[in-house]
């Protein structure tokens, strides 16, 4: 099992940015896939961003496109997410997840077999 601990999280006014960050103590990032989601009050865990260490392949979630930028230090031992422009709708617990073994991009939160335990975005208007 490989624990993930995300940082990062904080309350913020619509329109500022925050960088979560996500490790994994002991090891380094350098297979497979991590991924980003989120889950806010009522709502199902929902997808973000991932990327594909071999490559550098990215994908995210349209509502998030373009303000968000996933994406990991050259060692290999942070992931990271990179949030503009936050919205309001973008409250929510964000949630650093990987899979070693995975080799292409993947949205749905089965496909992750690690996880860390979230860190809360807020974000007023």
């Amino acid at each position: 099992q490989v624990q993930l601990v995300e940082s990062g999280g904080g309350s913020v006014q619509a329109g500022d940015s925050l960088r979560l960050s996500c490790a994994a103590p002991g090891r380094t990032f350098s297979s497979g896939i991590m991924g980003w989601f989120r889950q806010a009050p009522g709502r199902e865990r929902e997808f973000v961003a991932a990327i594909r260490w071999s490559g550098g392949f990215t994908h995210y979630a349209d509502s998030v496109k373009g303000r968000f930028t996933i994406s990991g230090d050259s060692a290999g031992y942070m992931g990271y997410l990179q949030m503009n422009n936050l919205k309001p709708e973008d409250t929510a617990v964000y949630f650093c997840a990987a899979d070693l073994s995975s080799f292409y991009i993947e949205t749905a939160a089965s496909a992750f077999a690690h996880w860390g335990r979230g860190t809360q975005v807020t974000v007023s208007s």
